[in-house]
């Protein structure tokens, strides 16, 4: 859980700030970068020359969504390792399969307890990614909390 560079894109304020309050009190050596909407990361992404390690992506957002930005990822090869979860508050049967479909790794649904959240940042930063992403199915993608 060291080291890691992690992306969130949320248009929503108050889940940013919940989300960054999280994770700052997990006291890891990671860093957190946030954006409004999916332009601004893509922005980002192609401004930078070490790509993060997981980006988190709200799926509905003005601009950019979510599973148009997570297109734009999955069709760039610089972005094959980023490891992509979706974070939403729509658990809706429709989202989970265009997700996964599209090349997202992991679909959350945005917990509404903060201890929550805190345990679910902690499972995500300590998930082995290569074992997660070789044997995805849709029992795996839709992560558990």
């Amino acid at each position: 859980m060291k080291n890691l560079k992690i992306c969130l894109v949320d248009d929503d304020k108050d889940d940013r700030e919940t989300f960054q309050d999280a994770f700052n009190e997990l006291n890891s050596d990671n860093v957190l970068m946030t954006f409004k909407n999916g332009l601004e990361a893509i922005d980002y992404l192609n401004a930078i020359e070490d790509v993060p390690d997981i980006i988190f992506l709200d799926l509905n957002m003005p601009i950019m969504g979510g599973l148009e930005t997570l297109r734009e990822i999955r069709k760039n090869e610089r972005y094959k390792l980023l490891s992509v979860v979706i974070y939403s508050t729509s658990s809706s049967e429709k989202d989970i399969e265009e997700t996964l479909v599209a090349g997202a790794n992991i679909y959350i649904t945005k917990p509404t307890n903060y201890r929550v959240l805190k345990d679910m940042l902690t499972k995500v930063m300590k998930m082995n990614w290569q074992y997660h992403t070789s044997e995805l199915d849709k029992d795996t993608f839709v992560f558990a909390i």
